[in-house]
């Protein structure tokens, strides 16, 4: 038998008990036998009506002291208490499996290296995509290949609010109070509508792939709260949807570039199909070629279920680490954004004399909009085409197109 622990009974700390209650034999099972059981669960409110009450606690040492804990779900978010709680549990010789992005994507290289010091597991399948399962493929199933590019949709919330936009006609705002409404979005939706979510999400693949620590600091970050309806008609126009990536490219020489942005993509990519609240993660390897990985990227039980299958890994490895980590390696290996060239889709107020007289174009999209136009630029470094906008003048809108 596995004791295990939940730290924070949430939407998704909630959703892991309910599964390892609903399916206790077909866990038993996948874990060699072992049965799993949930011994405390850790919260700071009251549950004294829940019909197992006597389960929670408010005391951390309750789980920490407990020697038969040999696995232990953190699901609190944020960074604090959560840093201290795991680094702790690692300590004393006890597995955690976590959901927490922010907590891996900041303080992932100590704790997996901890883990690997106490022959323990950290296990973080969840932090990404949700109930997609991505990290133990790229960990795993893909380490035949030099990995060349990783590019998502990692944040439901956005995608959704693009999809209303692009399918429905709801302006920017609409579309967020929309979101709101459905509980696809919070009271305070920054994390989301600026990128930052996504953000965290990429630079913990990028450090998965390259196996060496990528800050998310250091990630070019820009959200689509500038993105409007008239942006996503003129994508339209050019047989395309507007998306918001989460996009790293590693190059020969060992550097990445990085960056989360809104990307006009073409209808022909797998990544253009995918509607609302759900993500996907495209792989490029060389040998492999592109690999998609795709479902709900957030939710109750997909979340949940993602956690409860590392629950599972930990219990099978209970003996042994996974020997997952990645490396600080000590000096900045970015590649700066003016080394990346992207082709640019530029919704502008200017004649089409004026665009001719600096841009080498091929089309311009024109669909009705009194005293404006859309086109896509020819591949371009960030510091040439602000040159040749400011150039240009009367620029409404500039977005990376995917190539």
């Amino acid at each position: 038998m596995a004791n295990i622990a939940i730290m924070g009974f949430g939407t998704v700390g909630s959703g892991v008990f309910d599964i390892i209650r609903r399916i206790p034999e077909i866990l038993k099972r996948n874990a060699n036998g072992e049965e799993i059981v949930v011994k405390h669960i850790l919260d700071i409110r009251d549950f004294s009506d829940h019909e197992n009450a006597g389960l929670f606690t408010k005391k951390f040492e309750d789980i920490l002291n407990d020697s038969s804990v040999s696995v232990v779900v953190e699901v609190m978010g944020g960074l604090h208490p959560a840093y201290e709680f795991t680094k702790e549990l690692l300590m004393s010789g006890k597995s955690v499996v976590t959901s927490n992005k922010e907590l891996v994507a900041t303080y992932g290289t100590e704790l997996l290296q901890l883990a690997l010091e106490k022959n323990e597991n950290y296990l973080f399948e969840a932090s990404v995509g949700g109930g997609i399962p991505v990290i133990r493929p790229i960990h795993q199933c893909l380490t035949a290949n030099r990995v060349l590019r990783i590019a998502g949709i990692l944040n439901g919330t956005t995608n959704y609010i693009l999809n209303e936009m692009i399918n429905k006609g709801k302006t920017f705002d609409d579309a967020l109070k929309d979101a709101q409404a459905k509980g696809y979005a919070e009271k305070n939706p920054a994390a989301d509508i600026e990128g930052h979510d996504a953000c965290r999400k990429i630079a913990i693949l990028a450090s998965l792939a390259s196996r060496r620590f990528v800050d998310y600091n250091n990630i070019v970050t820009e959200g689509i709260v500038d993105i409007s309806l008239s942006d996503v008609k003129y994508a339209e126009a050019a047989g395309c949807v507007i998306k918001l990536i989460g996009y790293a490219e590693f190059a020969e020489d060992d550097r990445l570039y990085s960056i989360v942005c809104p990307m006009v993509i073409s209808k022909t990519s797998p990544l253009a199909c995918v509607d609302d609240v759900y993500n996907a993660v495209m792989v490029t390897g060389d040998s492999v070629g592109d690999v998609m990985f795709y479902g709900k990227g957030a939710g109750k039980l997909p979340t949940a279920s993602a956690v409860v299958a590392d629950v599972i890994d930990a219990v099978k490895h209970s003996e042994r680490s996974k020997k997952i980590a990645w490396t600080d390696v000590g000096y900045n290996f970015m590649i700066s954004p003016d080394e990346k060239k992207f082709s640019y889709f530029i919704r502008t107020s200017a004649t089409r004399e004026k665009i001719k007289e600096v841009f080498d174009i091929k089309q311009i999209y024109d669909i009705g909009i009194d005293g404006e136009i859309g086109f896509i630029t020819e591949p371009v470094a960030e510091s040439e085409i602000q040159k040749k906008t400011e150039a240009l003048g009367s620029v409404l809108s500039s977005i990376r197109v995917m190539e």
